[in-house]
């Protein structure tokens, strides 16, 4: 899969949604703040902007919220042409794995053994459930953070809402500052909902973060620890190794 920038109007994005995903986010998509979100977003494209990815929603086309088993929360997607394809932390087939995914496949291989990944597509991963989510889904070309507070935390909030109600189990990967910031709205859901869960955190695993403290990213065996409740709750676990 091919990672190029944006084109389409962003409402276009909202529109072609799942049925099942669209109505779980309708209340989000259709606020006033999406509505700027897009004007947004489309004007800057307009302007010239490299926005990325082309398919800001790719991975909810992945897998219908029934289907999702883990997800895992980044912050917002790679700003270097050519990486970021709707997927949080991942990057298309032969691309080179950026930093921070070097640093995945290093815990990847301490926690679970096991060759070492090479290719930073995690297609296998969303393929079996995994979300892989940001906390803001679109970026401009080298400037990390540049569509935050823009209106996409509203639709990713609602996204962690509609799975961490229930009713299926789930393990929640909180990967970095932005990703943690939700903890205390998960466990509100999955405490209405009376729904067995998990919820992990570290530190983002990005070169600057993954070592240090408070929770090292490297070290933290979050691949094994979700596999373990999800087999604890009578679930199939994932395939971490799946190229």
């Amino acid at each position: 899969m091919s990672a190029a920038a944006l084109r389409t109007p962003l409402r276009a994005h909202f529109a072609a949604l799942p049925p099942v995903w669209r109505r779980a986010l309708a209340a989000a998509l259709d606020a006033p703040g999406a509505g700027a979100l897009a004007d947004f977003i489309d004007a800057r494209v307009a302007a010239g902007h490299a926005v990325f990815p082309a398919r800001p929603l790719a991975a909810l086309h992945d897998a219908a919220p029934q289907d999702v088993r883990v997800v895992i929360l980044g912050q917002d997607p790679y700003h270097g042409p050519g990486q970021a394809h709707g997927y949080a932390f991942s990057v298309p087939a032969g691309v080179r794995p950026p930093p921070s995914l070097g640093n995945i496949f290093t815990e990847l291989a301490r926690d679970c053994g096991g060759p070492r990944r090479r290719s930073g597509c995690l297609l296998g991963w969303s393929a079996q459930g995994v979300l892989l989510l940001n906390t803001v889904l679109t970026v401009e070309q080298g400037q990390p953070g540049s569509h935050a507070r823009r209106g996409w935390e509203a639709i990713s909030d609602a996204v962690i809402d509609a799975l961490a109600a229930g009713p299926a189990p789930r393990v929640f990967l909180l990967w970095g500052g932005h990703a943690q910031a939700k903890a205390a709205r998960i466990r509100a859901q999955q405490a209405r909902a009376a729904v067995p869960g998990l919820l992990l955190a570290a530190n983002h695993p990005s070169p600057l973060s993954a070592r240090r403290p408070p929770v090292p990213f490297l070290g933290c065996g979050h691949f094994s620890a979700a596999n373990r409740f999800l087999q604890e709750q009578g679930l199939v676990p994932i395939d971490w190794l799946r190229e």
